[in-house]
């Protein structure tokens, strides 16, 4: 026969209730913030280690603004004298990739898209995206010959360039008018400009400082036919005598080059050049994009 709970006048049998710990808990905190108005449950297969959406600390971030998630991106150096924010990266590289994005809508419809490329040093690492802005009738009455605005941002999203080409002229037998583009480092300071010069059979161009003195020169081949092969633009000193560096525009299969126009391009020059000329050489490689390469596939 069981005995009564000491203390307790309850019957032989019977155990006294106690507030269970999950109503007792601890005192809540004055003050202390609640639940945020529309939170919700983790999803599935997250471990905890911090908020949604955030990288964890020791794991390096690489999805960035500007491009697809995964692209590894090229570490941001530090700040340089005498250097435009955001060209420091152009301190350390020799040559520039430049990939142009495959517009699928542009494949489809045939209508004229905005560009976007991929600038990438050697190790296929991103420098910069570039982004073409020009509203849907210049693109589509115009054609390659539109004047365009360029947008070039870091890996941060900040516009670090800006690239403006004017409408011109776009038979070569017309001596005037000729093709140009201006570079701005950071916008709306220039640092460069390119210019067409006037030649029956090559194209030839100038690149030009901030005062508009002549630097160096690109020299085209007589043929810029791109079967299965390479084409390379010299760049030369103004006397013709050195080579420089070149902007080479790459082959990349018979498929992309007949149905597509996006293009991929190379950019060699000094490790030790002026990174103000090296980001006018990268306006230069836009400039022979939209000139010579731009209009292929489906348009025609």
């Amino acid at each position: 026969m069981n005995a009564p709970h000491p203390g307790t006048n309850l019957p032989p049998g019977h155990l006294p209730e106690y507030p269970s710990a999950a109503v007792q808990g601890p005192p809540e905190h004055t003050g202390y913030p609640g639940p945020h108005a529309g939170y919700s449950i983790p999803p599935a297969g997250y471990s905890g280690a911090g908020p949604v959406g955030f990288p964890v600390q020791h794991q390096p971030m690489y999805n960035q603004p500007g491009g697809p998630a995964g692209v590894p991106c090229m570490p941001e150096p530090p700040p340089q004298l005498d250097c435009p924010p955001g060209l420091e990266y152009l301190s350390q590289i020799d040559q520039i990739l430049v990939h142009q994005q495959i517009e699928l809508l542009e494949v489809l419809t045939g209508f004229e898209s905005n560009n976007r490329y991929e600038i990438k040093n050697s190790f296929g690492q991103r420098i910069y995206f570039a982004a073409e802005d020009t509203d849907f009738c210049t693109r589509n009455c115009c054609g390659p010959s539109r004047p365009f605005t360029m947008r070039i941002l870091d890996n941060m999203g900040r516009e670090v360039m800006t690239l403006e080409r004017p409408l011109r002229c776009s038979s070569c037998c017309c001596p005037c008018c000729l093709q140009e583009i201006a570079i701005y480092a950071p916008p709306g300071v220039p640092i460069g400009y390119v210019t067409q010069i006037w030649h029956p059979c090559l194209p030839r161009f100038t690149i030009q400082n901030e005062r508009r003195e002549d630097v160096l020169k690109i020299i085209a081949p007589c043929l810029l036919c791109s079967c299965c092969a390479d084409v390379d633009f010299e760049i030369r000193s103004l006397d013709e005598e050195n080579v420089v560096g070149k902007i080479s525009k790459q082959w990349t299969g018979f498929m992309r080059e007949a149905f597509t126009d996006a293009d991929n391009f190379a950019i060699q020059f000094p490790l030790d050049l002026d990174v103000k000329m090296k980001a006018v050489m990268l306006g230069a490689c836009f400039l022979i994009d939209f000139m010579f390469f731009e209009s292929s596939g489906n348009r025609e």
